[in-house]
């Protein structure tokens, strides 16, 4: 029996692609860029893994051959996928998650840490040979201990960041749809509104998901109400951040730090950042371990699996 033909887009890590050709027809890619010609490569595919960056639009879900019958993301988000357009085709998705949020509870944790004591600053400093020694007003940052940290959704990633924090002695606040349940919530603080949120936000942190609800929730309006020299972290998507209003933030000191792993229309980004001093900036970090990555592409696979096999997976989204 002919294996089921599955269209990778991007290379990825090796046991994944070996897992991939062992169970599947797998076109695999040779390239870490998006594939310029999914509509040719897809002929005759009965599965599609894609990634993040590459975007899935309701006019090339159109253009999909009739064979496709699941496309799985290497992701937690999928607000790249046209998912209307892919139900509207019978096209299932699958994305990645739980297996992501401890990965990139850590790159939150990280940015906290980087941005709040210079870290960035001082690498830079060191690199460029202007360190001229230890000096006692030398990038004087803010601790992390003892601070009030704002997570801006408290999905699986928020909480595993609030576990992570609360380990180093944060207290923790939150802001979301809908109060979490008492053996998820803890003790940190459920707020139901921006106003009371952003106040108590010594550290705020974005770990909400993409799409039309959250674009540039962090707007000028919110960043009005953190205290002044916030700190202002985004592991994410670029999407949530209005990047103008960001850094005038930046350079007028309403937001003392920032730290950032993700851009809207990554891998450009707003070059205004690039002129300042007290923003960290990462290349999507979020989940890049070893484990992690395979195990969002094993994940990734078990969903293509099972739908090819008449089965709802758990990773399913639409």
């Amino acid at each position: 029996m002919a294996k089921p033909v599955l269209l990778v887009t991007r290379r990825l890590p090796p046991a994944v692609e070996a897992r991939a050709a062992a169970e599947f027809d797998a076109r695999l890619a040779l390239s870490d860029q998006p594939m310029a010609d999914v509509q040719a490569q897809a002929q005759g595919a009965d599965a599609i893994l894609t990634c993040p960056g590459d975007n899935f639009d309701a006019a090339l879900i159109a253009s999909l051959p009739a064979s496709v019958k699941v496309i799985a993301t290497f992701s937690v988000g999928f607000d790249h996928i046209d998912i209307a357009a892919a139900t509207k085709r019978g096209i299932a998705v699958c994305n990645t998650p739980d297996v992501l949020s401890v990965a990139t509870a850590e790159t939150a944790l990280l940015l906290i840490l980087a941005a709040a004591r210079r870290a960035g600053e001082g690498e830079r400093l060191i690199r460029a040979g202007r360190w001229r020694g230890w000096a006692p007003t030398q990038l004087l940052g803010v601790g992390a201990i003892g601070r009030q940290l704002g997570i801006f959704g408290m999905g699986r990633i928020g909480r595993e960041l609030a576990r992570l924090a609360r380990g180093i002695g944060m207290i923790i606040h939150y802001r979301d749809v809908a109060r979490l349940p008492p053996a998820l919530e803890g003790d940190a603080t459920f707020h139901d509104s921006d106003a009371s949120f952003l106040g108590a936000c010594d550290i705020l942190s974005l770990n909400a998901p993409g799409g039309e609800g959250t674009y540039h929730w962090l707007n000028a309006k919110r960043i009005a109400l953190l205290p002044r020299g916030a700190v202002v972290v985004n592991a994410a998507r670029g999407t949530l951040v209005d990047d103008e209003a960001l850094i005038a933030a930046l350079r007028s000191g309403q937001v003392g730090f920032a730290g950032l792993d993700v851009f809207e229309g990554e891998p450009r980004l707003n070059p205004g950042y690039l002129t300042l001093e007290n923003v960290v900036l990462l290349p999507h970090l979020g989940s890049a371990t070893v484990a992690a990555r395979d195990a969002m592409g094993f994940l990734a696979l078990d969903g293509i699996a099972a739908v090819l096999a008449g089965r709802r997976p758990e990773n399913l989204v639409g």
